[in-house]
């Protein structure tokens, strides 16, 4: 028997031994182990069923499974799996002129995750500064935004928690408050090459660029030749209710990244850049898997079906929809600040109990987040029902009711 075929015959006890003993700590995870997936569920090895409020980290814009991806993945694999990056590719051409039919973008670069197509974003922020602002290199990020993990992203990212560990980080990047155009202007100077935002800061609790303060940024980086940056990572794709957030406001950027969503819960990002900044010389950037044929048929299929089935305007109603239902709730159990956008969503509790409550919500079969210890994170994904979003309500309250009255 295969080893495959031992693991999937062990009791849950003993695949969580086996999990512990095997797998790196980098996380604290219940003691649960997830089988399987369909629409808005997924089930874990005891068969119990968890309605999906987090959507694989706003990944599963689909849904769990879809057929659309599996459907995509065995065509695909049966004609090409990888032919290096060396060459073009079929479903590599079609990506790319999609995206850059349906964005202000003209020209597309392939990676595996959000975190390196931030940090290709940074590396031609920085192409920018050396070719075209006399060696600049420093790019201005906010305060409690988030860009991922790799230790450039993670010096981009302005999470407080984040300021000491791997020191000494990647030098270059000056964190402003959300908001403050004082404080971003105070910012720039001759090292300055770039500014980089995120529309909606999901990790940061969902909060939103007010539309008067971008535009004062991209009047800033006009004046100062600046490229502008907008991490559309966990935003782009419908998530906001529009297939990109700067659809919101009427500002266009220089370069966008796109991730999570654009493969619907195959590894998959992206990012885009105008014909002015197609400055990168050959070899200057790459990655073994980009533009991998798999990730590009994923990806391509993934973003047809949300045009198709117009996905940013049911992700726009549902959201509204979840917004009244909060509301509803909102004086029992005195949550506050209920905001976002589309299926973007957060509140705030009156104590910070949100961990205790996510614990509690994953009792009862619903999945949510906690960003921080009063706030809860929804981003279902852009399939679910309202029926879905009734349940959800139902099984919260029930949390609610155990956390907030002990």
């Amino acid at each position: 028997m295969s080893l495959h075929g031992q693991l999937s015959t062990l009791a849950t006890s003993d695949l969580l031994i086996q999990a512990k003993k095997s797998t790196l700590h980098t996380a604290i995870r219940p003691d649960i182990i997830m089988e399987r997936g369909s629409g808005l569920y997924v089930w874990d090895t005891e068969g119990k069923a968890y309605l999906d409020f987090i959507g694989g980290w706003a990944v599963n814009a689909l849904g769990h499974s879809p057929a659309v991806i599996s459907e995509a993945l065995n065509e695909q694999a049966a004609r090409l799996v990888n032919s290096s990056p060396s060459f073009y590719n079929k479903p590599m051409v079609e990506f790319a002129r999609l995206l850059t039919e349906i964005t202000c973008f003209d020209k597309v670069f392939f990676t595996s995750s959000g975190a390196e197509a931030n940090e290709s974003a940074i590396k031609l922020a920085r192409k920018h500064g050396s070719k075209n602002l006399g060696s600049a290199y420093e790019i201005i990020t906010l305060v409690n935004g988030f860009h991922g993990r790799t230790l450039a992203a993670m010096s981009a990212t302005g999470k407080k928690q984040w300021q000491l560990l791997f020191e000494p980080k990647v030098s270059g990047f000056k964190h402003v408050p959300i908001n403050d155009a004082e404080a971003l202007n105070h910012a720039i100077n001759e090292n300055t090459c770039a500014v980089m935002l995120e529309l909606v800061q999901g990790e940061g609790g969902v909060h939103s660029v007010d539309a008067d303060y971008l535009k004062l940024v991209r009047k800033a980086c006009d004046d100062h030749g600046l490229m502008l940056i907008i991490d559309e990572i966990q935003t782009g794709i419908g998530r906001t209710g529009k297939m990109f957030a700067y659809e919101h406001y009427g500002i266009l950027a220089d370069v966008m990244t796109l991730g999570k969503g654009i493969g619907g819960g195959f590894p998959l990002a992206a990012m885009l850049t105008t014909e002015t900044f197609d400055i990168f010389d050959a070899g200057d950037q790459g990655g073994t898997y980009s533009g991998q044929p798999l990730a590009m048929a994923v990806g391509l299929a993934v973003v047809n079906e949300v045009i198709q089935r117009n996905l940013p305007l049911h992700a726009e109603i549902q959201g509204e929809y979840i917004q009244e239902r909060l509301h509803q709730i909102s004086p029992i159990f005195q949550l506050s600040r209920i905001r976002g956008k589309g299926l973007l969503l957060a509140f705030d509790l009156p104590s910070d109990k949100g961990a205790e409550l996510v614990a509690e919500c994953l009792k009862e079969g619903l999945l949510i987040n906690s960003p921080n210890p009063n706030t809860i994170r929804l981003m279902p994904p852009l399939v679910v029902t309202k029926d879905e979003i009734d349940q959800m309500i139902l099984l919260l309250c029930h949390a609610l009711n155990r956390v907030l009255t002990n």
